[in-house]
């Protein structure tokens, strides 16, 4: 199917199909995607399973159109699959003019599904953490898809960490509670967090990705820490045009859910640009994944 573009764009997106030069004190986008298994695997085509099945043609376009929509400088992927499956989706997103020649794929625990993050500007740091033993019922299991965490370094001099994940999901399975799973990995990043801003609080911080649970759940709450003190993350309230808050739908459950986010430390909370960040809602959406991307704009001046 042929997909539409978006022709009403949100405040602070650059309506054009290339990047314009940023200069100095100009205004950086990042964006969050989970891309739903841009992967190969087994697929229902017409109405038949087939093994090693690439994402169809007409997904594909859809998250390419999403990510044209935004028009990332660093871009933080959720459920890519190997390296060569990036490599096609760089190649797409090029050939529409988005360029990223930096990027970081990493291996966890799940051969399948991995964390991934593009960027238009220089990885200068590279902290990722793919082999993170958790114990769980009497057994040591692994944390899923790792801690994405690499540090990119704009022209102004402007550092950004960025570290992402994404947290085990609902879906049940016969090893262990996914819940208790879930929560495991939410205090090993906390932990992760912990230890950068203890060492370096004046560190830009960002915390992406898919966490598979609402606000008010233990896993968010023990990522985001203790409310006013100086390791606390705040979680962006994003919203889509229509001022609402829901970034995944589960369409086994008819459930509309807010589980994707955008954190950010005491550092780099001044430098959020307000009202340029948001959730897209084309129409097409759904097309492609059944989560709808995130973004925010930060300005690349350290401001105290």
């Amino acid at each position: 199917m042929r997909i539409p573009i978006l022709r009403r764009v949100p405040l602070g997106l650059i309506a054009l199909g290339f990047f314009l030069p940023n200069l100095k004190g100009e205004e950086i986008i990042f964006a969050a995607y989970n891309v739903r298994n841009y992967l190969k695997m087994t697929r229902t085509v017409n109405d038949e399973p087939r093994k090693n099945s690439p994402k169809p043609d007409d997904e594909i376009a859809a998250v390419v159109n999403v990510i044209k929509t935004i028009q990332p400088d660093i871009l933080g992927l959720i459920e890519m699959g190997d390296e060569a499956d990036l490599q096609d989706l760089q190649k797409r997103l090029k050939a529409v003019g988005l360029v990223y020649p930096h990027k970081e794929w990493m291996q966890g625990a799940d051969e399948t599904r991995h964390l991934c993050l593009l960027s238009r500007f220089p990885i200068v740091s590279r902290d990722s953490r793919g082999d993170i033993p958790i114990p769980i019922n009497g057994r040591m299991a692994r944390f899923n898809r790792g801690i994405l965490d690499v540090t990119v370094e704009f022209p102004t001099g402007y550092r950004l960490r960025c570290v992402g994940t994404h947290l085990k999901s609902r879906r049940p399975v016969p090893v262990y509670d996914e819940a208790e799973m879930r929560a495991k990995e939410a205090w090993f990043l906390r932990d992760h967090v912990m230890h950068i801003l203890q060492d370096t609080p004046e560190t830009n911080l960002l915390v992406f990705g898919d966490f598979n649970d609402s606000k008010n759940e233990y896993p968010i709450r023990t990522i985001v820490g203790r409310r006013g003190s100086a390791t606390h993350l705040q979680a962006l309230n994003l919203a889509d045009s229509r001022g609402e808050l829901w970034t995944h739908f589960w369409k086994a459950a008819d459930s509309y859910s807010r589980i994707d986010y955008l954190m950010v430390n005491r550092a780099l909370e001044p430098e959020i640009v307000p009202d340029k960040g948001g959730i897209v809602d084309a129409p097409f959406w759904d097309v492609g994944s059944d989560h709808r991307a995130i973004y925010t704009t930060i300005s690349t001046e350290d401001i105290p």
